[in-house]
């Protein structure tokens, strides 16, 4: 994503977005709210007034709109944000009007903008500088291709042949040829992981394939295959090293961070009142939010109260493992930094 910061006066203020794929959309249905002020060149219809014949038809024309946000609606299958509320800035002042947001379209929104937007933020203009990142799982006859969303791994496809280590050779090659073929049209990191040594059988067909491409591949050893395999990457801190700042991995951590001091009983709180009583105390080190609830009144001013006696906010995806612990949990947690009556 790109980003253009106007001058914010304590955090108030214009931020223009361009979003460039849907992990970009997404980012932005966390950072849009009700009562934002968002401004876009959307379409509207208008009264056809050279057609006197029929003045009930009409026409859209682009017009630049100001709206006030009452809802938000993501949908990642067909790559789009509706926002929706009442216009005040442009034609038909009152009336109600969505926008429909989509890579490639320009939005600027107004708003009071919290440390965790603007880390979002930052971490979706460095992601557009790389390739997006992929993970072969593989074993004997059997391998799935997952791509890294910061919303969670997306399952992108499935090979499955022969009938496991009884496979003949040339079965074998087929494939692994089948599988590199997945892998030629990606541009960015790729890591292929797994357990035993078909992972390693399969970088050694890639390499007399296609050098270049077997360059950008890292081999990981895994105790599962398929989904579990994908979580094992995360949780080594694999995608840290590749990309120094991927979300999911920060996530994992945390969470197995929150579980480790509750099983030997260091200071944390779960549930609305917990963590609010926590946050009213001061003792909120990191306080741990799921995506859905971030547009929510009372916890938003949870985090706020939080922020301001210096914690950090880390949002969870509801789209991964980690997220539905603290789903689990009532949606919101802490590490605290001492005990809380």
């Amino acid at each position: 994503m790109k980003a253009e910061r106007g001058e914010l006066q304590k955090s108030f203020g214009e931020i223009r977005l361009f979003p460039e794929n849907v992990d970009d959309i997404w980012h932005i249905s966390h950072l849009v709210s009700p009562g934002d002020l968002v401004f876009a060149t959307t379409f509207r219809s208008t009264e056809a007034a050279s057609d006197k014949l029929r003045p009930e038809k009409t026409e859209k024309k682009p017009v630049r709109l100001g709206i006030r946000v009452e809802k938000i609606e993501f949908h990642p299958y067909t790559r789009r944000l509706r926002v929706t509320g009442l216009i005040e800035h442009g034609i038909d002042i009152g009336f109600h009007h969505t926008i429909n947001i989509e890579p490639g379209f320009e939005i600027s929104v107004i708003r009071q903008w919290r440390a965790h937007d603007l880390e979002r933020i930052e971490r979706a203009e460095k992601a557009s500088v790389h390739g997006v990142l992929h993970v072969l799982t593989i074993e004997e006859g059997e391998a799935e291709l997952y791509r890294i969303r910061h919303s969670g791994p997306e399952h992108v496809a499935s090979v499955v042949m022969g009938s496991g280590k009884g496979m003949e050779n040339d079965s074998r090659s087929v494939f692994f040829e089948r599988v590199s073929g997945y892998l030629e049209p990606l541009t960015g990191p790729v890591v292929v992981a797994g357990p035993g040594f078909v992972k390693e059988d399969f970088m050694k067909f890639l390499r007399n394939r296609d050098s270049d491409r077997a360059a950008r591949v890292l081999v990981v050893d895994t105790r599962r295959a398929g989904s579990g395999a994908v979580q094992d990457v995360i949780g080594l801190g694999i995608l840290e090293k590749i990309e120094g700042d991927i979300q999911l991995a920060s996530e994992v951590n945390f969470m197995g961070e929150f579980l480790r001091r509750v099983s030997k009983g260091e200071p944390v709180a779960y549930g609305r009142a917990e963590v609010n009583n926590a946050a009213e105390c001061g003792a909120i080190e990191k306080i741990l939010v799921i995506d859905r609830l971030i547009h929510d009144r009372e916890i938003l001013d949870l985090m706020d109260t939080a922020e301001k006696s210096g914690a950090s906010v880390v949002v969870f995806s509801s789209e991964f493992e980690p997220g539905s612990r603290l789903d689990a949990l009532g949606g919101v947690a802490a590490l605290l930094r001492y005990h809380v009556g």
